[in-house]
C-alpha cells in the first residue's frame, strides 16, 4: 500500500491488519473521510512493534484478530510501544464486546468492521488523537501536582523553622531552586538554640541535584539538629554526620560540603568547623568582609579527614551570612567566560551593608540576578543571615 505524502504536517496513522482486502477498505474510507493523514500498513504484531519504534505515529488502527496474536496480546504489545500514539481497535461484527473490553484496557476507541462510514472513521480517529492528548495532559498535570507536594515536603525538611528560645538574634534565610528545575536539590540549613544558650547553625550542600540528593539533605539536617540538641558539636558532630552520609547515600561518589558553627552566649565568640564549604560574609556596622578560614575536606570523600575549629571574635552588633556555592558560582555575561566568584559576591554585598537581614538578602539576590547571565542559575542556592539584635 503506498504511503501518503508527508506534506502539510499530516498525522501518521499505522494500520495493523493482516487482510489486504480490509486494509484496502480502510485506505478508501480514509480517503473519503475528509481527514488528511499519512497511512502506513503492516500485517503483524512484530511488524507493528518495529514500525512504532521507527515511525512514532500519532494513531494506530489495530485489528484484534491478527494471526500472531492471542486474545488481547496484540493490544498489550501495541500499547507497550505506542508512547504518544492513540490506539483504535478494529473488531468483527461478532466481537463488539471485545472492542468495549479493549477500551477498558487502554485503547481510545473501537470500530466494528462493516459498520464504518468514511465520516465516522475520520471523526473517530480525530477524537481518539485528541482524547490521547487530553489523557497525557491530565497525567502530566497529576504528576506535576504530586511533584509539587513532594517538593513541599522536602522543602520543609531542608529549610526548617529556626528553633530559638530566648536569644536576641535575627535570622533571615533564602532558598532558590536552580532555573528550570522541577525538584529541589540538596542544599539545606538549620538554626537552633541549645539549653546552654548557645546558638548553633549549619549550612550544607549535597553534591548533585534531584530527589535522592534532597532526601539525603533532609536526613543530614535532621541528624544535625538531633545531635546538636543532645550535646554533640564540632569535629565529633561532623564525624557522626559522615557516618550517616556513608550509610544513606545512593552512591560512593556522593559527598557533602558543610559549615557548622556555635555563637556563644557572650555574643562575641564564634566557633566554626568547615567541611569543604565556602567562606562566609562578616557584617560589622556598615562594613562587610569575606571570612575564609582556608581549605578543608568535604564529608564523604575516600580520604581520612579531621576538621579543626576556627574561633572568631565578633565586633559589637556583628552579623554573619552563610551561603552555598550556588550563590557565587555563576557566569557573567560576555566572552571570554568569567565568573562572579566570592570576591564578586563581596563587592555586591558591600553595596547593601547598611540594610537589615531581610533587606540585605533581598537586595543581594536581586543584584546577583541582574549582573549574571540569564542561564547562570544552574545550581540551587541557600543563604542564612544571623545578626544579634541587642546586647544582653
Amino acid at each position: 500500500m503506498p504511503q501518503a505524502s508527508d506534506e502539510g504536517g499530516q498525522p501518521l496513522v499505522l494500520l495493523v491488519e493482516d487482510d489486504p482486502q480490509d486494509a484496502l477498505i480502510v485506505e478508501e474510507l480514509l480517503a473519503d473521510s475528509g481527514l488528511a493523514v499519512r497511512l502506513e500498513w503492516v500485517r503483524s504484531v512484530d511488524a507493528a512493534r518495529q514500525a512504532l519504534r521507527r515511525l512514532r505515529p500519532q494513531c494506530v488502527l489495530l485489528d484484534l484478530g491478527l494471526p500472531d496474536a492471542y486474545e488481547f496480546s496484540a493490544l498489550s504489545a501495541v500499547l507497550a510501544e505506542a508512547g504518544d500514539a492513540a490506539v483504535v481497535v478494529l473488531t468483527g461484527l461478532a466481537e463488539e464486546q471485545a472492542g468495549l473490553a479493549a477500551v477498558s484496557a487502554g485503547a481510545q476507541d473501537y470500530l466494528v468492521k462493516g459498520r464504518v462510514e468514511p465520516e465516522w472513521l475520520g471523526r473517530s480517529l480525530r477524537y481518539a488523537m485528541q482524547r490521547k492528548q487530553a489523557e497525557q495532559a491530565a497525567v502530566a498535570l497529576q504528576a506535576e501536582r504530586m511533584r509539587a507536594k513532594e517538593n513541599a515536603r522536602l522543602e520543609r525538611g531542608l529549610l526548617p523553622t529556626p528553633l530559638l528560645q530566648s536569644r536576641p538574634i535575627e535570622v533571615a534565610t533564602r532558598y532558590r531552586a536552580s532555573r528550570g528545575s522541577a525538584t529541589l536539590g540538596g542544599d539545606f540549613f538549620d538554626v537552633v538554640e541549645s539549653d546552654d544558650k548557645v546558638v548553633h547553625a549549619v549550612i550544607g550542600d549535597v553534591c548533585g541535584h534531584g530527589p535522592d540528593e534532597a532526601a539525603l539533605g533532609v536526613c543530614l539536617r535532621i541528624a544535625w539538629r538531633a545531635l546538636v540538641l543532645s550535646g554533640v558539636t564540632g569535629a565529633a558532630l561532623l564525624r557522626q554526620l559522615e557516618r550517616i552520609l556513608e550509610a544513606e547515600r545512593s552512591g560512593g561518589e556522593v559527598f557533602v560540603t558543610m559549615t557548622t558553627l556555635m555563637l556563644e552566649p557572650d555574643q562575641r565568640t564564634l566557633r566554626l568547623w568547615r567541611a569543604g564549604h565556602p567562606g562566609m560574609l562578616l557584617h560589622d556596622g556598615g562594613q562587610v568582609t569575606l571570612a575564609d578560614p582556608g581549605q578543608s575536606l568535604a564529608l564523604g570523600l575516600p580520604v581520612e579527614a579531621d576538621w579543626h575549629q576556627d574561633v572568631l571574635e565578633l565586633p559589637e552588633d556583628a552579623g554573619i551570612t552563610l551561603y552555598t556555592d550556588g550563590l557565587f558560582e555563576r557566569r557573567l555575561p560576555g566572552e571570554p567566560p568569567r565568573w562572579l566568584g566570592e570576591e564578586g559576591l563581596l563587592d555586591l554585598a558591600r553595596r547593601h551593608a547598611h540594610l537589615d537581614g531581610e533587606g540585605f538578602l533581598d537586595a543581594l539576590l536581586a543584584d546577583i540576578e541582574s549582573v549574571t547571565a540569564p542561564e547562570a542559575a544552574a545550581d540551587d542556592l541557600a543563604v542564612v543571615h544571623l545578626r544579634w539584635t541587642a546586647r544582653s
